[in-house]
């Protein structure tokens, strides 16, 4: 049976619910109950580890008995498995719930599984529901359940002619206002924020999300990856969150490592030589390219080697969006051929 338009709306709301959850080691979900003629009768949401799941939050706001014959319209496939609460799927099929229409698999191999559990008990259930919204918001979540690092995203700016500065190697500002208060709201997103040495020397960064001159109410973890010393005035160290600091090239034990302290979002700021080795790497996720209607010249490129040799070995993108910012353009683009990384050739042995 399609998705109607009561539920289409209803996981309008499911996502706008689970967007409230605290973002950390279970993924943000919400939930949305509807009654057999359409009408919401109890929402839910998690609210973090060891709290009841979104589905039966929801489920503790009604009476017994009152969800016989509800759908449940969920922005994850309810859980198959018992760990610190019992099974979604289960607790929704005891309610007596007789739909469910959810967004995005679990890929846990634990926890999945969930919808089989509720076609086998006679529940109708409709997956892929704005799936590309669910995904976006939980994308360091599955990114870690599926490879076991961070979702990492690469952003860089550049002029029209692909350069990151000018021939002096000044850079501030390429851009303009508003793509930098983009760039600072998208900092705020994430978990860890990485460059190089070499940019901390060159521009001692703060790393911090700013709205003008006001920290952000969440700063992302410093991340500093390189062999230089880094001073022991600079910036960085001045952060709210004590910086990471990591002498290495092994670009896949720095995210292993990340992994193993929670971090599901890495947003990496440069400067080329960073973040041309993580697409080398094949671990950008994501790419975001700030374009300024200038004019540079040089040789300072955004990109340095990316190990392509030919164009059959080009890096291919799929661009999401092209957003407007100011005078500026946003290009918003993932690995072509891949839904996750996980899914991404490019991405292969990422974990």
């Amino acid at each position: 049976m399609a998705v109607n338009a009561a539920e289409r709306h209803a996981m309008d709301r499911a996502l706008h619910l689970a967007a409230r959850g605290p973002r950390g080691a279970n993924p943000q979900v919400g939930a949305v109950l509807l009654s057999p003629d359409g009408r919401v009768i109890a929402e839910g949401w998690h609210h973090g580890a060891g709290t009841p799941h979104a589905e039966v939050d929801a489920l503790s706001k009604l009476a017994p008995g009152e969800a016989g014959g509800a759908t449940a319209v969920v922005t994850l496939e309810p859980c198959n498995h018992t760990g610190r609460t019992g099974p979604c799927a289960v607790a929704l099929i005891d309610a007596g719930v007789a739909r469910v229409v959810y967004a995005l698999d679990d890929p846990g191999v634990a926890s999945g599984g969930g919808a089989e559990r509720l076609r086998s008990a006679g529940v109708d259930v409709e997956s892929g529901e704005q799936a590309d919204a669910a995904h976006a918001l939980i994308a360091g979540w599955l990114t870690a359940q599926r490879l076991g690092r961070p979702h990492v995203t690469v952003k860089w700016a550049q002029s029209l002619d692909g350069r990151a500065a000018a021939a002096d190697g000044s850079s501030q500002w390429i851009t303009g206002p508003a793509a930098r208060a983009d760039v600072h709201r998208r900092r705020a997103e994430a978990d860890a924020i990485a460059v190089g040495t070499g940019t901390v020397l060159a521009d001692d960064p703060a790393l911090t999300a700013r709205d003008g001159d006001a920290l952000l109410p969440h700063q992302p973890i410093p991340v500093v990856i390189g062999s230089r010393p880094t001073p022991s005035d600079a910036a960085v160290h001045r952060h709210p969150h004590t910086p990471l600091f990591f002498d290495t090239r092994d670009l896949r034990a720095v995210v292993a490592d990340l992994h193993t302290r929670g971090v599901q979002s890495l947003f990496v700021e440069g400067g080329p030589t960073l973040a041309s080795a993580f697409i080398e790497a094949g671990l950008a996720d994501r790419v975001l390219a700030y374009i300024a209607p200038v004019l540079l010249g040089g040789s300072r490129l955004a990109l340095t080697d990316i190990g392509v040799g030919s164009i059959d070995e080009a890096r291919r993108l799929t661009v999401d969006e092209w957003l407007p910012l100011g005078d500026d353009l946003l290009a918003i683009a993932h690995p072509a051929h891949a839904t996750d990384p996980a899914e991404d050739p490019q991405n292969e042995g990422a974990a």
